[in-house]
Parts: structure tokens; C-alpha cells; sequence
């Protein structure tokens, strides 16, 4: 038989919208019929908390790892849910170890972000990154949570099969390149990307939203690359959104890997 979810149970799950909660207990939040179904098989699940509407609906197709399941009325479930109208399911997960020692392949096409601080942008990020087969991104420590419930909701799924690994960034890229592999960074000022001569691996390096990348980081890039506007010298906004440009980038060097 199913039990209620308790008092201390919510205000448990709750808590866990803060980054400093989920540090200290090591579990973060999957919210919403979707993240769950497509989730819940990659990561250790503590417990499931669902409407009993959710549970009739769609308890049969839930994984099979799933065994401590409690029920909720659709008042608690707002008490604990982020989102503005909760979809009547939360699953509550262990936050998987990530190995510190990190030794790509030299063909292999990695993302790292500087400082990037928007959960959508973050999120964005990761799902551009599902979609073109990058299974790695680097990211400052300064970096937005990727466990944050905004960033798991922005992913749509790309959480389960994206590794985010927080790297002091100028170290781990000057290693990478020490190793052989090229360091892309995105300015203003860079070669236009598509006339670019570009590898089929190597590291993208994306900046924070309003400042670009630090000079810190910006000392261990080979290879400056731009996203020039159409057409020309023709009136237009200052940059494109981190998100947008990560997504035309990444777009790019895959289709040199079709072309060639």
C-alpha cells in the first residue's frame, strides 16, 4: 500500500530548489511527467511523489527501479513543486558521482562554458548538446547548477545523457590543448565561422551572458572564431544569445564532419 507523503517529507523536497540543500544532501528534483518518464532510468531514485491521478494514469509505463512511490494531493504537490502549475509527479534523486580524471579523445567535440548564469541558457545548452552528440561539457565552478529545477526543465531529457563536469576553466583547457586538441573561442572579432578551417574535435569554449569570455580563460584559446551577421555591416544587435550561438557553432562543426 501506498503511504501520504509526510510533513517533513515536503518541506524536505521543498528545500531542495536551493543549490546549498542539494550540496548537502546530494539530491535534486526531476519535476513533471516527461523528466521523469525519460529520466528516471539514468539516476538512483530515492523516492517517487505523485498525484493519485498521475499514478492511475501512469503507473504502468514508470521504470522499474522505482520502489518507495508515495501519493500526494494536488494542495502538497504545489507546496513542493518549482513549477507554476505542477504536473502532479516528482521524483527525488541521488546526484551522480562525476570522476574527477578527465581524458577525452583527440576527434572528440566538447562544450565549455565561462561563467554562464541563466538556468534556460544553461539548459538550452545541454539539450543542443544531446541533439549534436556532445556527451561532455566542461564548466567554470561559477557556472549555474545544472541541478537547478529551471536548468533540469530547459534540458527537456538532455540531463540523462550530458555529462557537466565544474573544472577550474583555464587549467583544464590549458591541458586539453597541451594534450593537442584545438581550443575554439566565440568573439567578436574571430574568424568568421564558417569560412573557418575547422577540426572535427576539440573544445568550443562559450562566455558568460553579458561579459563573453574572462581573459583568464581567453589566454588558453588557439583559435578565435565569430558568428558574422548577414549581410554585412548591416545594422543589428550587439550579440546573439549564448544559447542561440552555442546552437549555430555546434551546428557548424557537425556539418563539416557530413561534408568532408
Amino acid at each position: 500500500m501506498r503511504q501520504p507523503v509526510t510533513a517533513n517529507q515536503r518541506k524536505q523536497i521543498a528545500s531542495l530548489q536551493q543549490a546549498r540543500n542539494r550540496r548537502a544532501t546530494g539530491l535534486f528534483v526531476l519535476e513533471g511527467t516527461r523528466s521523469v518518464i525519460d529520466c528516471a532510468n539514468y539516476f538512483n531514485i530515492e523516492m517517487l511523489v505523485a498525484t493519485a491521478a498521475w499514478l492511475d494514469e501512469y503507473s504502468h509505463i514508470l521504470p522499474v527501479n522505482i520502489s518507495n512511490i508515495l501519493t500526494a494531493r494536488p494542495d502538497d504537490m504545489k507546496q513542493m513543486s518549482s513549477m507554476v502549475t505542477p504536473q502532479g509527479v516528482l521524483a527525488i534523486c541521488h546526484i551522480p558521482e562525476i570522476q574527477e580524471h578527465f581524458e577525452p579523445a583527440k576527434d572528440e567535440l566538447i562544450l565549455a562554458l565561462d561563467r554562464v548564469q541563466d538556468p534556460g541558457n544553461m539548459g538550452t545548452i545541454m539539450r543542443v548538446a544531446d541533439w549534436f552528440g556532445i556527451t561532455n561539457i566542461i564548466a567554470s565552478p561559477d557556472t549555474v547548477d545544472i541541478y537547478n529545477p529551471k536548468v533540469i526543465q530547459a534540458t527537456m531529457g538532455a540531463i540523462a545523457r550530458v555529462r557537466v563536469m565544474y573544472k577550474p576553466l583555464p587549467e583544464t583547457l590549458r591541458h586539453l590543448a597541451e594534450a593537442g586538441m584545438e581550443i575554439y573561442g566565440t568573439f567578436l572579432g574571430g574568424e568568421p565561422l564558417h569560412t573557418s578551417e575547422l577540426t572535427h574535435g576539440g573544445v568550443i569554449v562559450m562566455g558568460n551572458e553579458g561579459n563573453g569570455i574572462s581573459d583568464r580563460t581567453a589566454s588558453t584559446i588557439t583559435r578565435r572564431i565569430t558568428i558574422p551577421p548577414f549581410p554585412a555591416n548591416h545594422p543589428t544587435v550587439e550579440s546573439l544569445n549564448v544559447g542561440v550561438a552555442t546552437a549555430i557553432t555546434v551546428a557548424e562543426f557537425r556539418r563539416r564532419i557530413q561534408a568532408s
